[in-house]
C-alpha cells in the first residue's frame, strides 16, 4: 500500500474511509486543549552560535514545543554520546542532549511537579528531529529518556497497536518522527506492558513522481485523505508536514494568502483532527532576506506580514505545532488569538 503512487489508489482498496473515520479517537484536547502551540524550531547552538535559543524559547511561556536535532558522537577513546546538532557529521564540540535540553529544564519540570498542576501539563514539548537511525543512537536515547521518566508523559504498551492507550500526563511531552527504524527501537523492541516514553509521527503516503514540478503540484493539491491514509496508533500519535502541502512550492514560492489557501489548510488540519492525529507545520519564518540570526532561508516567506498572515491562519485553523525561528513573535500571537 505505501508503495502504490497516492494518485492512483483509492481509500476503499486498504483502510476504507469508513473504517479511517471509525479509528479510536487520539485524545487531542490532552495537548493544550488541542489548540496551538508555538514551536521552536532547530532550538540549539550552531557551530557555536546562537546558544540562547533555548532560552528563547523558554523565556515565551508555556506550553513550548522545542525541536532537537540529535546526533552520535564516538570519541576516539570513549564511549559514544547523544549531541544536539543540524548535521549528522560530529565534531565533539556538540553539547550533549542531557546538559543542554534535560539539566537546563530540572529546575522548570520540578517546580512543575511540585505544583502538580496537572491541567497545565505538558509544559514543554520535546520534539526530536534524528540526523541518523543509527541503533546504537536510538538505544542510547531511550535509555537517557528512562533517567528522565518521571517527568515524561507516558503510555502503557497494549497488545493491539491501534489501541490508544491513555496519556499518564506529565511536564514533558516526548515526540519523534516518522522513521521505521525508530519505532522498532522505540516501540517495537519494548515488551506488552511497558511504558511508551516517546510518540512518533504517521507516515505520509508517497508520492512516485520524481519531477520536482509535478511533485509540488500533487503535495499541494492533492485531497488530505489521499496525503494520510493511517489510522493513529499507540506510538504513531500526529502528522508533520512541510508548508509545501498547503501552498504549492512552499515557503519561496508562495505568493499571497487567498481564500483558497486557507481552505487547503483547514481541510488538512481538519483530516488529521477527524483521524485522531495531532497536526504540525513546518517552519513558518518570515524577514528580510540575509536577516535571519542562523536561520537560512528555505523556510522564509521574506517578510513579517506574509508569515504573519500564516500564522494567523494556521492558529484560526487550529494548527497544534506551528514551528518557526522567530519564537517571541509566534508565541505572542498564539496567546493573542483564538482558534
Amino acid at each position: 500500500m505505501r508503495g502504490m503512487p497516492v494518485w492512483c489508489f483509492c481509500l476503499g482498496a486498504g483502510l476504507g474511509a469508513a473504517s479511517l473515520l471509525r479509528a479510536q479517537a487520539n485524545p487531542l484536547d490532552f495537548l493544550n486543549h488541542n489548540r496551538p502551540v508555538a514551536d521552536a524550531h532547530n532550538c540549539y547552538p550552531e557551530n557555536g552560535r546562537w546558544a540562547d535559543r533555548i532560552e528563547r524559547a523558554l523565556g515565551t511561556g508555556y506550553p513550548i514545543a522545542i525541536e532537537q536535532d540529535l546526533a552520535w558522537y564516538v570519541p576516539p577513546d570513549g564511549a559514544g554520546r547523544v549531541v544536539v546538532s543540524h548535521s549528522a557529521r560530529t565534531t565533539g564540540a556538540e553539547p550533549t542532549e542531557r546538559d543542554y535540553f534535560f539539566e537546563r529544564v530540572r529546575p522548570l519540570v520540578e517546580a512543575a511537579l511540585a505544583k502538580n498542576d496537572r491541567a497545565a501539563w505538558p509544559i514543554i514539548v520535546l520534539h526530536f528531529d534524528f540526523k541518523d537511525n543509527q541503533t546504537p543512537l536510538l538505544e542510547a536515547v531511550w535509555k537517557l529518556l528512562g533517567e528522565y521518566q518521571g517527568w515524561i508523559t507516558t503510555a502503557v504498551k497494549s497488545s493491539d497497536p491501534y489501541k490508544l492507550a491513555p496519556f499518564d500526563r506529565k511536564p514533558l511531552l516526548v515526540l519523534t518522527e516518522d522513521s521505521d527504524a525508530q519505532e522498532k527501537v522505540f516501540f517495537d523492541a519494548i515488551p506488552v506492558g511497558s511504558r511508551l516514553r516517546v510518540f512518533g509521527s504517521a507516515h505520509t503516503a508517497p508520492i512516485e513522481e520524481k519531477r520536482t514540478a509535478e511533485r509540488n503540484h500533487l503535495l499541494a493539491t492533492l485531497p488530505p485523505e489521499r496525503l494520510l491514509t493511517e489510522r493513529p496508533t499507540n506510538y504513531r500519535r500526529w502528522w508533520n508536514n512541510g508548508w509545501s502541502v498547503v501552498e504549492e512550492g512552499g515557503q519561496r514560492q508562495a505568493g499571497d494568502w487567498t481564500p483558497a489557501d486557507d481552505r487547503r489548510l483547514r481541510a488538512l488540519v481538519d483530516h488529521a483532527h477527524r483521524l485522531g492525529f495531532w497536526i504540525r507545520f513546518y517552519t513558518l519564518d518570515g524577514f528580510p532576506f540575509g536577516q535571519g540570526q542562523g536561520w537560512g532561508s528555505e523556510y522564509n516567506f521574506g517578510s513579517r506580514e506574509a508569515v504573519e498572515a500564516r500564522w494567523k491562519a494556521a492558529i484560526a485553523a487550529g494548527v497544534n505545532l506551528i514551528a518557526t525561528d522567530q519564537y517571541e513573535d509566534l508565541a505572542k500571537l498564539v496567546k493573542q488569538e483564538k482558534p
